[in-house]
């Protein structure tokens, strides 16, 4: 089987501003490195892509959706391929990487209402940035996709 065998995996991305527009940005707790990544996560069987959106959103952050406004949503999916160190080891090596679709909702709480102790954690940390730096403080292999994110929701960006 080849990498172009494998389907992409469903998934949603959430881009969080506060007022300020800054980027809410989470240090990933299943990584060595100074790692630090947007809300996402896969689309259950059924789930329209925006419920999955804010229920990622609830999981990874504790934020709920009656502290966000949707702003706006990627027009195309957007995807990208894993490398090859991790091509077969994750999601039980059934996806070559994923297609996402991305949604951007402006922040309405206060900032205590960020939980990341969540039942199970994605982030050891958290911080508001600006976009070019979290553009910067993403994996590498994922540096495209937030490059295109970015430049689909600049307006509303600092």
């Amino acid at each position: 089987m080849t990498l172009s065998d494998l389907p992409y995996r469903p998934c949603v991305g959430i881009v969080l501003i506060n007022a300020k527009g800054e980027i809410f940005a989470g240090q990933r707790l299943d990584s060595t490195a100074e790692a630090w990544q947007m809300p996402q996560g896969g689309i259950d069987p059924g789930e329209k892509p925006r419920e999955a959106a804010l229920r990622e959103l609830w999981e990874e952050t504790g934020v709920t959706a009656d502290l966000v406004e949707f702003v706006a949503k990627t027009e195309d999916w957007v995807t990208y391929d894993l490398p090859p160190d991790l091509l077969g080891k994750v999601w039980g090596g059934k996806y070559r990487g994923q297609r996402q679709k991305w949604f951007l909702f402006r922040f309405l709480g206060s900032d205590d209402a960020i939980r990341i102790a969540t039942e199970h954690p994605e982030f050891s940390r958290w911080r508001w940035i600006g976009a070019d730096e979290m553009v910067a403080a993403i994996v590498p292999f994922k540096r495209s996709v937030y490059e295109q994110v970015v430049v689909a929701f600049r307006p509303y960006l600092a």
